[in-house]
């Protein structure tokens, strides 16, 4: 009360009730690598400072036009060629330490901490996304550098931090069975993982390059992270990548069989190795394929979903953020009614949008003892089933002779 003693009327405004979750942001792709900073007027240059780029303008002016050698103006244009979503990009090319972009070490894709300043670099430098912009990019690339196992390892680590999908290119030139092979214990290849936030791709596409004039290869990651983030803009985050057109190829470094009704085709041989890959038809296009993040065969639970896995993500970190208008309130009823109806209210409008189909949130007083919220804490069960993807569709056929007793029939 404002004062101990009053002679006349007051009134003391109570706050109950649910508040408002906003969802984070997901189409948001994560980019680590080089830029020819020669073309950058000074005011637009960075180096190891994450830097927000909202469209193809933006890409160039602080990053260039593509340059044979240079990594993100390349992947900027890939992402952009998918129609929607936005990049935080990360340069470590810097010409006072780098005589040519050839210098760049894994080292400076990975990243270091000054112990002075506290300065992040390179992958590093994305825990530092949310204190910047409100909110941290949900797929990360590293276009050519990730195909060492050293850069898969770094990736896999921040994306546990900030949860987060790192998308993982195969080597140039891999075949369908180094791929396999190198999924196992003695794979020579950067796919010894079984992480749940790491996405295997492969094959290499085909992309016709202006500045040669000439078809080149250039790393799927980048082209998948552009899909991804169209498709959050598009359908939801809660909708699987596969089985959508790639915008701006000509072509795959490697034909792989592909036929829907086939499972010993090399596309589905990849998918039953965990490894999204590219499925080309008659008359289908160049499409996406597979649902599956690099934890699976190895887990079966339904979090190697890649859909399933962001969903799960992106359902934690907004409830997470929207608690900061609870923290440090007095525990009484209202606040644990407060937070499950807030919870609940979210829920219903996840489920109201296809992305869940049911859950709730709920206050079990068993798992709250007395000591537990003497020292301030409340624990809450949260309830959640995202739809999976349909990625097996099966038909019983059966011929019937009593369909015969139809004909001549008037």
């Amino acid at each position: 009360m404002a004062a101990s003693f009053l002679h006349g009327v007051e009134t003391i405004e109570i706050t109950k009730g649910a508040r408002t979750i906003s969802t984070v942001k997901t189409a948001v792709v994560g980019i680590v690598g080089t830029a020819p900073l020669e073309d950058v007027a000074d005011e637009y240059k960075t180096i190891n400072t994450p830097t927000l780029i909202l469209n193809e303008v933006d890409a160039v002016k602080y990053f260039g036009n593509q340059k044979s050698g240079y990594t993100i103006p390349q992947a900027l244009q890939a992402i952009f060629d998918q129609g929607s979503g936005i990049a935080i990009v990360i340069n470590v090319f810097d010409p006072e330490k780098h005589e040519t972009v050839e210098d760049v070490t894994i080292g400076d894709i990975n990243g270091t901490i000054d112990p002075t300043t506290g300065k992040r670099t390179g992958l590093k430098a994305f825990e530092d996304c949310y204190s910047l912009f409100g909110y941290y990019p949900k797929t990360i690339i590293a276009p050519v550098f990730c195909e060492d196992t050293a850069v898969v390892t770094e990736i896999s680590t921040i994306c546990d931090k900030i949860r987060a999908m790192g998308i993982v290119d195969a080597p140039v030139g891999a075949s369908v069975q180094d791929i396999i092979t190198g999924r196992g214990p003695e794979g020579t290849i950067n796919f010894n993982t079984s992480s749940g936030r790491i996405i295997l791709c492969y094959p290499h596409l085909k992309v016709y390059d202006a500045e040669s004039d000439s078809i080149k290869l250039q790393p799927y990651s980048q082209r998948l992270a552009g899909v991804i983030a169209a498709k959050d803009v598009d359908k939801g985050y809660h909708w699987s990548p596969s089985n959508t057109e790639i915008q701006g190829i000509v072509g795959i470094e490697r034909q792989l069989t592909s036929m829907i009704n086939d499972p010993t085709s090399e596309v589905n041989a990849l998918n039953e190795a965990g490894v999204v890959t590219v499925f080309n038809s008659y008359g289908s296009g160049f499409r996406t394929w597979g649902n599956r993040t690099a934890a699976y065969p190895s887990s079966t639970h339904l979090t190697n979903f890649i859909n399933v896995r962001r969903t799960a993500d992106i359902i934690h970190e907004s409830i997470e953020y929207s608690m900061l208008q609870f923290i440090d309130f007095p525990i009484d009823n209202g606040l644990i009614d407060s937070i499950c109806e807030t919870v609940n209210q979210f829920i219903r409008t996840l489920i109201g949008r296809g992305a869940l189909i049911d859950g709730k949130c709920s206050f079990n007083p068993d798992k709250n003892p007395a000591t537990e919220i003497a020292n301030g804490h409340l624990l809450f069960d949260i309830e959640y089933m995202p739809p999976t993807p349909a990625e097996r569709i099966t038909f019983e056929s059966f011929i019937d002779i009593e369909l015969l007793k139809s004909l001549g029939a008037s």
